[in-house]
């Protein structure tokens, strides 16, 4: 016969505490959800949400346990949300600096095209990588064919040329395909081969729809950013002021491998993107990591690569036309953006990750909103007529990150409303949870 070994009485009583505690953990965590589902729904059925189509999935990554659920698998129309999306794209495809230019000597010639590069010359990274390079050069003839995209993209508002938000894209910008303009202490113009066409006049619009006219009146005296129209004569124009001798227009790019310069930082023009939800920084991004895939730029060469390789595992695919989130083609559900957010999350380090997205009450877009004495949202939002999108991260005062995407489509109320509303909502699961 064999003896049966007999558990001491301590032991006992250990593992039925032990038994005892793991219940009551369950119970409370299972009755924390339930409260915090609860003040959700009660905040979420409030008047301010209840003409309009919303949106609302948070998730605990850690726990892969997923807090509230509300209308997670229909599709929005996200606005700039979908920087997130170009966020990913970009840390994906683009080296630790930004490439600027790709480049092959021929004889005495050297054959350079654009990457789309949105940095030369922009008003705040006021890079010159490109400018100081050429102007050691010789013979420069510039390639434009490998440009394949429509100056605006799908549904963009077509008369939103005249605003900053909306530049023109391109294979090579300068000074961020924009005129910048201002009166205080002195009247200046960048760039300056825009100064003949400057009308002093207080008119209903910036610029001409079809010329490089533009209108500032002289007692103005804050700084307007108007984009101008682009073309590859104009380009060629602005370069040869700038280095001082004549660039050939190339109608073929040599063959053989080229050579690539780099200009600033990525994760700086990743920042500004997500911070300031630069449009024109986004869709150039879009058009960059195009040009790490093959020598043509294309937005949907990039998009494309990185929902059949990074992306293909996203439960409802989106409708994504541009990079910027400025046309309401776009559909993305309140998942997929938590899916990719949760992709971030697993695969880039907390500090960096976090240092990409506006913080609320203190910095971007989030400046005025969410603030607390200890910042909690880190997030993008977006933001079009009657559309109000947040999504990213929250940090709980019991220490857990969550990750939750609130898509608000439709409303006729004042978008303030809609956020403060959304406010109590996070505050409520930053100190319940």
């Amino acid at each position: 016969m064999h003896e049966v070994t007999r558990i001491p009485n301590q032991i006992k009583t250990s593992f039925v505490f032990l038994n005892v505690l793991i219940a009551l953990l369950v119970t409370s965590c299972s009755s924390t959800k339930k409260i915090i589902q609860k003040d959700i729904s009660r905040l979420i059925n409030y008047n301010a949400f209840e003409n309009q189509f919303t949106g609302f999935l948070l998730v605990d990554p850690q726990k892969k346990d997923t807090l509230f659920n509300h209308n997670a698998n229909k599709y929005f129309t996200p606005a700039s949300n979908t920087k997130i999306f170009t966020l990913l794209t970009a840390l994906k495809s683009l080296p630790e600096k930004i490439p600027s230019l790709k480049y092959i000597t021929r004889n005495d010639t050297l054959f350079i095209a654009g990457t789309g590069d949105p940095s030369a010359l922009h008003s705040y990274f006021k890079d010159s990588t490109s400018i100081a390079f050429l102007k050691n050069q010789g013979n420069i003839a510039l390639y434009f064919e490998n440009f394949q995209e429509e100056k605006y993209g799908p549904g963009w508002a077509w008369d939103d040329y005249q605003y900053y938000y909306q530049p023109e894209r391109g294979s090579f910008p300068l000074y961020g395909n924009v005129v910048t303009l201002f009166n205080s202490p002195e009247k200046s113009i960048t760039p300056d081969y825009f100064t003949d066409s400057i009308i002093n006049l207080d008119y209903a619009l910036n610029r001409e729809a079809e010329k490089n006219i533009f209108y500032y009146p002289v007692q103005r005296e804050d700084t307007l950013e108007i984009p101008f129209r682009t073309d590859t004569t104009l380009t060629r124009r602005l370069l040869e002021k700038l280095l001082d001798k004549k660039i050939t227009h190339a109608t073929t790019m040599p063959a053989g491998k080229k050579s690539i310069l780099y200009s600033v930082a990525t994760d700086s023009v990743l920042k500004r993107m997500m911070h300031e939800s630069d449009n024109f920084l986004a869709e150039q991004l879009m058009i960059l990591s195009s040009s790490m895939l093959s020598d043509t730029l294309n937005f949907a060469k990039a998009r494309d690569h990185i929902l059949e390789n990074e992306l293909n595992g996203l439960e409802q695919p989106p409708r994504w036309v541009d990079g910027s989130g400025l046309s309401r083609y776009n559909l993305f559900t309140p998942k997929s953006m938590v899916q990719v957010l949760s992709k971030l999350y697993a695969e880039v380090s907390r500090e960096r990750l976090l240092h990409f997205f506006p913080v609320g009450g203190v910095n971007g877009t989030l400046e005025h909103w969410y603030g607390a004495d200890t910042p909690y949202v880190y997030a993008k939002s977006g933001s079009l007529g009657n559309v109000y999108c947040l999504s990213g991260y929250l940090l709980t005062k019991s220490g857990k990150t969550l990750i939750f995407s609130f898509m608000n489509n439709h409303f006729m109320t004042p978008s303030s409303e809609i956020k403060q509303q959304m406010q109590a909502i996070f505050q409520g699961i930053r100190d319940g949870y």
